[in-house]
């Protein structure tokens, strides 16, 4: 089954028997960028600088993707708009989104809970866990091992490395002994110049974006 960029970063958040999410706000960063990359490998948007753009509104053939498109249309509506505002206001309906798209694919099943008899809560454990080690055994030989990494693995593996996910991806391993490798492969000539432009200013925003978000907690 090939699922989205997003539903691989979300589904590596997720306790597989708990159904907890981890390190709920920086993957709700990476999820709302994976999506925008999707959607520049479908040739459906472009990322220029700071700015996006709506280049055609035809359907993807998936209807996370397409939901998130038409939201893309309407935001835009025709206007020139900063990556770094479309994040901001996706990462956290993005997560939303794509846990609904990952039980509706059967991956993952939504249990819902109360906290302490009054505060809804809602989990979603794992329900086949096929696709998840499948993942996580390419991740493994990309940057674990030698292996060359396709244009998606390479993208997927930008989007961990720019969120500090490296402890999700890689459960058991210390982030400083990934990130030189990960930050290699998300430098590298993986992809036509247009897509790595792209992914580079997604990576950008995201930065942007986690720090004035920090700034603002603090």
């Amino acid at each position: 089954m090939e699922i989205t960029l997003a539903e691989e970063i979300t589904l590596l958040c997720l306790e597989d028997e708990s159904g907890a999410a981890r390190q709920r706000q920086a993957v709700g960063w990476a999820v709302a960028g994976g999506l925008l990359v999707e959607l520049v490998l479908a040739e459906r948007i472009a990322v220029s600088g700071k700015h996006l753009e709506l280049t055609s509104t035809e359907s993807t053939g998936d209807a996370l993707l397409d939901a998130r498109l038409a939201a893309l249309e309407t935001w835009l509506r025709g206007r020139r708009r900063r990556v770094t505002d479309w994040l901001t206001r996706e990462h956290s309906r993005a997560v939303t989104a794509t846990l609904e798209s990952l039980t509706a694919r059967g991956l993952v099943v939504e249990e819902r809970h109360k906290v302490l008899g009054l505060f809804p809560v809602r989990r979603y454990p794992e329900a086949d866990g096929t696709v998840e080690r499948a993942l996580r055994a390419r991740l493994d030989s990309v940057v674990l091992g030698d292996a060359e990494p396709d244009e998606r693995t390479a993208a997927l593996v930008a989007l961990i490395h720019s969120a500090k996910l490296h402890r999700l991806a890689f459960p058991g391993r210390r982030p400083a002994e990934l990130r030189s490798r990960t930050g290699e492969i998300a430098a590298g000539e993986w992809a036509a110049d247009a897509v790595r432009a792209a992914i580079r200013d997604v990576q950008v925003a995201m930065l942007a974006a986690t720090a004035a978000t920090a700034a603002a907690v603090s």
